[in-house]
């Protein structure tokens, strides 16, 4: 299994749309529904059932069929397990001494690839950075959408 994890300043110095803690759950929650916004690469998204702790969605990503649960940890992290492979993702909000911080995390299995191998680490790279797009691509919306009053 291929985990990595990053943190980003939700605003750092120089930023002009300052997102709030509250802003940016909301944004995780929209994204969690609807990701095709957030998510460079994401073409597709439907919710197809509910629960009391969250939703289970089917999406397509690059082409490639996505069935994940989500969950929440109301207003600190949005889980999500993947249901049709072995993986989850966590996108987490936190404060640090830099001020509002988010953290994508994810562990995944490449299918008929030897863990450990060169291969799992050359396609973790790969999507490694994928996930680091997302997460810029995910605060630029997050601010467009604050900056529209539509969070």
């Amino acid at each position: 299994m291929f985990s990595y994890a990053a943190s980003v300043e939700v605003n750092p110095p120089g930023t002009e749309v300052i997102l709030s803690h509250d802003q940016l759950w909301r944004a995780l929650e929209l994204k969690a529904e609807n990701p095709v916004a957030f998510v460079p690469g994401m073409e597709t998204c439907k919710v197809v059932e509910r629960f009391d702790d969250g939703f289970l969605r089917e999406a397509v990503l690059r082409g490639k069929p996505l069935i994940e649960r989500i969950t929440y940890t109301a207003p600190i992290m949005v889980h999500f397990e993947r249901k049709n492979s072995v993986g989850w993702i966590t996108n987490t909000i936190s404060e640090s001494s830099r001020g509002l911080v988010l953290t994508f995390c994810f562990s995944v299995t490449f299918p008929d690839v030897e863990p450990g191998s060169r291969d799992e680490q050359e396609r973790g790279a790969r999507m490694s950075k994928s996930y680091m797009q997302a997460v810029e691509t995910t605060l630029a919306e997050s601010r467009r959408r604050a900056v529209a009053n539509a969070l």
